[in-house]
């Protein structure tokens, strides 16, 4: 999107020099399991600064004293969990690029997230990229003046909080197995932090511990990975480990309630020009007459799975829970990437940290580049200078 930078990192390509950053990228890690894109995005000031805007437009609808109120139907009343704190940690907003009535590239939102994603990776991936290519000293993967010193600080703030190191965990179903473990191993590199699976740690009473060395050790503090969805159908996993659902002794980062109420189900209330129009499928008056220029999506849903794309009106009369689905506007993704086989479309997620009791800190971003129908690396697997990667933003 910065043309001269672009052109400068196509000359420096080639598939030796990307065999080699990948294997610099794994290195001392197990194999990653989904596909890392052959370069980064080099994404003009102009369209930085759209990008901060509209996540600050966002953020200001989270920050309203009724959100809470707004988003309590988000919350399956099975899932609910309590001790529910004031915020999230974690905000991660992802803006398809596509090009505004100006001609401008311009952000649209597609997804957005009160959960973590992969904000240890993302710092060693554009290391890597930084290490491997010459990549000009006028752009940066760190947003709102972070370095790494400072980016390492703040995530151990939120992470860790006030508690010693072995008093905290990252914890998931399957963690060392999961298909984002990489994110999982850097961020113990990072932080020193144990990696748990659901059955390593064990409740006695209101608390809960896991066992080291033939030592039990208390649990205070959990970095929180999983996703309900995932056990849904296995909560006899609970049996033998804990039930997330019950009142512990324990602080989340971040609390499950989050990751409902900061998702999908927040898109209808949000008016900007960066946000595609966007319905409640159950408060919906009548089916649009264009309705090849929306797309339908389960609330309760990650990955893009679920999403009907091609909606006719006979997938909508078909839904059973209309109140678990939203009809969107369809984004159109500008090509704005060249790649040396043309153009490729891009999608950037902005990552915040949000300290308790502080302010919301934009500090990184992910990226994804993609050939196919839908931006996830599961719809591009046929393709290449697709895959996630990270964008270098102008200063």
């Amino acid at each position: 999107m910065i043309p001269a930078l672009r052109e400068q990192f196509n000359q420096q390509f080639n598939q030796e020099r990307y065999e080699n950053f990948l294997s610099e990228l794994q290195k001392g890690y197990p194999e990653i399991p989904f596909r890392v894109a052959e370069t980064p995005i080099f994404v003009p000031k102009a369209l930085k600064e759209k990008l901060i805007a509209a996540g600050e437009e966002i953020i200001n609808v989270i920050k309203q004293p009724d959100f809470k109120r707004l988003t309590e139907a988000s919350i399956p009343p099975e899932w609910k969990v309590p001790n529910e704190n004031k915020q999230p940690h974690f905000l991660t907003f992802d803006f398809g690029i596509c090009k505004n009535e100006d001609g401008e590239l311009s952000p649209m939102l597609i997804e957005m997230q009160g959960f973590p994603s992969l904000y240890g990776f993302q710092h060693h991936l554009a290391d890597t990229f930084e290490k491997n290519y010459e990549i000009d000293p006028e752009v940066d993967y760190f947003l709102n003046g972070f370095d790494q010193e400072q980016y390492v600080t703040l995530l151990k703030t939120v992470i860790i909080g006030d508690h010693e190191v072995h008093e905290v965990a990252l914890m998931d179903v399957d963690a060392p197995n999961q298909k984002t473990a990489i994110d999982f191993f850097v961020t113990q590199k990072i932080l020193g932090i144990k990696i748990l699976a659901l059955e390593d740690i064990k409740r006695v009473g209101r608390q809960l511990f896991y066992e080291e060395n033939g030592k039990k050790i208390q649990l205070k503090r959990i970095y929180n990975r999983l996703i309900f969805d995932e056990v849904a159908n296995r909560t006899e996993l609970f049996d033998s480990s804990f039930d997330p659902r019950a009142d512990l002794d324990v602080e989340w980062v971040t609390h499950p309630n989050w990751f409902y109420r900061i998702s999908k189900y927040t898109m209808p209330f949000l008016k900007s020009k960066y946000v595609p129009e966007t319905f409640f499928l159950n408060e919906l008056n009548s089916i649009p007459v264009d309705l090849e220029h929306y797309v339908l999506k389960p609330l309760f849903s990650f990955a893009g799975m679920g999403v009907i794309i091609d909606v006719t009106p006979q997938d909508i009369e078909k839904i059973i829970d209309p109140h678990n689905w939203i009809l969107q506007r369809k984004v159109s993704y500008e090509p704005a990437v060249e790649s040396p086989t043309g153009g490729v479309k891009a999608e950037i997620r902005m990552m915040y940290l949000w300290p308790d009791g502080e302010e919301p800190q934009l500090c990184i971003n992910l990226a994804r580049l993609s050939r196919g129908k839908m931006i996830g690396v599961r719809y591009n697997a046929d393709f290449d200078w697709v895959g996630g990667t990270v964008a270098f933003m102008e200063k």
